[in-house]
């Protein structure tokens, strides 16, 4: 069997060279887009990272009903202290100035908690890598805080907090925020 013999449908075709040619044989792949991996990233928000904007939203809504909760709290201990049977109890004085004001110090917290959440979900779709590890640390912190007073609404905001982690944490996720900005 001779390679050059061109009734061997197996060997070199006369006048073609080894190593394959444009048009023969397999089709020529598409030119490389930008997309996950590529130069220039994704061109659309990934679904994780859209779930992630609308959970820090959510956050945010349920940091400000928390806040109105702890609020209305702290003004029902302000009013207790002034009740006239409860004044001279000395330990409770002692305990409604000291409550009092870490209900507000709480009723502040959340406000800007909230506000943090709001500020990460609106910077999601021009922000690079920095907002990524922000949203990702909010994430962790907020389950963190959501476990210990384990209630209904701790375990809601460890929940859709674990969710951001992940959707942004994702590979689609680090893909849309190390792409190239464009100006």
């Amino acid at each position: 069997m001779s390679f050059g013999d061109p009734n061997n449908p197996y060997g070199q075709q006369q006048g073609q060279q080894q190593g394959g040619q444009p048009g023969y044989g397999y089709p020529q792949a598409p030119p490389v887009q930008g997309g996950y991996g590529y130069p220039g990233g994704p061109t659309e928000m990934p679904g994780g990272v859209k779930a992630s904007r609308v959970l820090l939203y959510v956050i945010a809504g349920l940091q400000v009903i928390g806040a109105i909760f702890v609020a209305l709290a702290a003004a029902a201990v302000n009013a207790a202290k002034n009740d006239a049977t409860l004044k001279e109890d000395v330990q409770f004085q002692q305990l409604a100035d000291y409550s009092g004001a870490a209900l507000w110090a709480i009723v502040v917290f959340a406000i800007l908690w909230g506000v943090l959440a709001v500020f990460l979900a609106a910077k999601f779709g021009k922000g690079g890598n920095g907002i990524r590890i922000t949203a990702i640390v909010f994430g962790v912190i907020t389950a963190i805080l959501g476990i210990y007073p384990f209630i209904v609404i701790g375990l809601i905001h460890t929940v859709l907090a674990i969710l951001v982690v992940v959707f942004v944490a994702k590979s689609d996720g680090g893909a849309w925020f190390n792409r190239q900005q464009q100006h």
